[in-house]
């Protein structure tokens, strides 16, 4: 169980960075659109790096999401439950979610390899970079899902989302 905690530890620490890295590239090409709207000559390539960046965003930040439980959920009935019933529906929740994630990543594969004969108009990247981005959130959700299927069935954790590692400002 041991082993599960450090790759969990360090896979989060991996794609926190990776959110970090995605935003802040988001970021840098919002200011180059904005300035370059100012002086009146906006690059082209700005526009695609901001979405591509965002859709980056967005697909590292799902698992995370999923593990501390900032994810859209709606837990009013679970919670409303007693605890063992509680238990036993976030149990199913993630089964669930990981079952779906897992079964939906070779479509998903799929999908990006069709990227590879497509590049996109400004930037010239190719497409399955881009696609990469669903293959890449169904992983993220189907991984943090089996770790809290597994930490729940090994007795480490009651299925509710872990705490966020940030301290928190009264």
């Amino acid at each position: 169980m041991r082993f599960v905690q450090t790759l969990e530890t360090v896979v989060v620490m991996i794609f926190r960075v990776l959110v970090g890295l995605s935003f802040l590239i988001l970021i840098g090409a919002v200011l180059v659109q904005v300035a370059g709207r100012l002086s009146g000559a906006s690059p082209v390539w700005s526009e695609e790096l901001t979405r591509f960046a965002l859709l980056y965003l967005a697909a590292i930040g799902a698992g995370l999401s999923l593990r501390t439980g900032e994810l859209v959920n709606v837990d009013v009935v679970s919670e409303a439950m007693p605890p063992r019933i509680a238990w036993w529906l976030r149990l199913i929740s993630a089964i669930l979610v990981a079952g779906l994630g897992l079964y939906l990543l070779p479509m998903a594969w799929q999908y990006t390899a069709i990227g590879a004969f497509q590049t996109s108009p400004a930037l010239g990247l190719r497409m399955s970079f881009v696609h990469f981005t669903m293959f890449l959130m169904l992983a993220l959700l189907a991984f943090f899902a089996v770790l809290r299927v597994v930490g729940m069935l090994a007795g480490t954790t009651d299925g509710r989302p872990a705490a966020r590692d940030m301290p928190q400002v009264d």
